[in-house]
């Protein structure tokens, strides 16, 4: 069972540990469930192994906005093989209980709602989550599920995107805790070959505002490890990859276990660009 209070903070003793080694960190994402529950753990398992900071797991939706195609076909294959958000904390409890790195899930409003915000936040606690990313609830509706994540010890990780503007994103800074989830481009998520100009520039941006405050992690596109030392050189804290990994699940249906070799690999030529 996973210690409802060790994944408390573990975000930021995460960054801090990176930090002191001056490395940035690596932030890996599956989709919760896919293509089956057994596959999925092996495959997080591999992300572990392969030497991912913090483990990003996506609840599967019907209608995930701010994913691409990739993504949204893992959702399907997730919610096809009967995941509901129930089991998928259930496989994150499975995890946390296994391997001492911040577990993070990103989730739908929608489904939050449907089981009720308390429960929601008490079962994601008790399942070792340490962080919660909402793509579609905006800081303005955000007050009462913050307050209910941080009085359960887990931390609301909110987004900003290239065009939000200065006076948002000063409120989007205070009140995000573990990181700040930087949208590095316009669109949905999805791997890309180059990493956009947009990207850096963005970054740049945040980052004279941040003056240290939370770290930022940059995501969307984010695709090969010349991305990811790009990122770094240019003042993110870490990086984070989710289509290019859930890729290589839905090229290794037919072959899990050569999905969990290819996962580790990719993994750790990811992680070495944060050195």
């Amino acid at each position: 069972m996973p210690n409802a209070c060790s994944n408390e903070h573990q975000i930021h003793s995460k960054f801090e540990e990176l930090k002191a080694r001056r490395e940035g960190a690596l932030v890996a994402y599956l989709t919760g469930g896919d293509p089956d529950p057994k596959t999925f753990v092996s495959n997080a398992t591999a992300l572990v192994e392969g030497g991912a900071d913090i483990v990003e797991i996506g609840i599967p939706f019907s209608d995930p906005i701010a994913d691409g195609p990739v993504i949204q076909a893992s959702s399907q294959r997730s919610l096809k093989a009967g995941s509901t958000p129930k089991n998928v904390l259930d496989l994150i409890r499975e995890l946390s209980s296994q391997h001492n790195v911040p577990f993070v899930i990103l989730t739908y409003y929608n489904l939050i709602l449907a089981m009720g915000l308390e429960k929601f936040v008490s079962t994601t606690k008790d399942s070792g989550v340490s962080g919660i990313v909402v793509p579609d609830l905006p800081i303005e509706e955000n007050d009462q599920f913050h307050n209910l994540a941080l009085k359960h010890g887990i931390d609301n990780i909110l987004l900003a995107a290239p065009n939000t503007v200065q006076s948002r994103l000063r409120q989007i800074l205070a009140k995000s805790r573990g990181f700040l989830y930087l949208v590095s481009l316009y669109g949905v998520t999805g791997p890309r070959e180059t990493l956009s100009p947009q990207a850096l520039e963005t970054l740049k941006r945040v980052k004279s505002l941040v003056n240290s405050r939370i770290p930022i992690s940059a995501g969307f596109g984010i695709s090969h490890p010349d991305h990811v030392r790009t990122l770094m050189k240019s003042g993110a804290d870490g990086a984070i990859v989710g289509s290019a990994l859930v890729k290589v699940v839905a090229e290794h249906l037919d072959s899990p276990g050569e999905a969990a070799h290819e996962l580790k690999n990719r993994v750790a030529e990811l992680k070495s660009a944060t050195r």
